[in-house]
């Protein structure tokens, strides 16, 4: 719950200015985390419960369609959910140690950026983890590039032009926006904002990628760019390690 990283990073810091051995890092492999995945069939959920099968990982995979979700393990559970129930939501992130929200979409016929689905979400599983209070789970929400500064104050989704967005991929970034707003004004509940960067591709895992804020990331070709596979990777050892709580972060190449 709240405080545990940073607690950790000035116990270490006095172990150091006193000249006092400072442990090493536990080996992700070593503890068991309760991950719990909404969005668990999506391109990047599905990366995302692989990765944390393959680290040792409790899962619980979250779908409104539990037989979409195809993966077989014996530390999976597939399971149904929706993020607009609140009692199903509840019962959900009950007793988890993580909780990563990977959705999109806009809900009802209101078509407005606060029907977007990753705004509705954030705003319903924030407010069960209050509920729960200091053993409530962390949140790692999966934002979108459009968040992403071009320049100080400068969204990338203010640089689109809106003739080549569909309305409903205007609302969904605009419901994007909205979350992370949201978030920036939470202080009781552990959150991350995980930002992919412009392009997402199905290339392998190479488990190496650069860690940002605000700013979009280029290569030095100009490209923004990560394959969703290594994308997981970031989420996963966001999960396993809590160094963004209560903050943004952006993956790229």
């Amino acid at each position: 719950m709240a405080g545990r990283a940073p607690i950790r990073a000035v116990a270490l810091c006095v172990l150091a200015m006193l000249g006092a051995a400072v442990p090493a890092a536990v080996p992700a492999e070593a503890e068991s985390l309760g991950i719990l995945v909404f969005g668990a069939t999506g391109k990047v959920g599905q990366h995302v419960v692989s990765e944390a099968l393959q680290r040792g990982h409790r899962v619980t995979a979250v779908s409104r369609d539990p037989s979409r979700i195809e993966q077989q393990h014996d530390n999976l559970a597939a399971v149904a959910g929706d993020l607009l129930d609140m009692h199903s939501i509840r019962q959900l992130v009950a007793d988890k140690d993580v909780v990563i929200i990977s959705v999109r979409g806009v809900i009802g016929a209101d078509k407005t950026p606060e029907s977007a689905l990753q705004y509705i979400a954030v705003r319903n599983v924030v407010e069960q983890l209050r509920m729960i209070g200091d053993d409530a789970a962390r949140l790692i929400h999966v934002g979108g590039s459009g968040t992403l500064e071009v320049r100080p104050g400068a969204l990338y989704a203010d640089r689109i032009p809106k003739i080549f967005l569909p309305k409903k991929l205007e609302l969904e970034i605009q419901g994007q926006v909205l979350a992370l707003e949201y978030l920036r004004t939470v202080d009781d509940v552990d959150w991350s904002y995980a930002t992919p960067p412009k392009n997402m591709t199905n290339k392998k895992r190479t488990g190496e990628f650069r860690i940002g804020g605000d700013a979009l990331m280029t290569d030095r070709y100009g490209r923004s760019r990560i394959s969703r596979a290594d994308f997981a990777v970031a989420l996963v050892n966001e999960a396993e390690r809590a160094e963004h709580v209560q903050q943004r972060f952006s993956v790229a190449y």
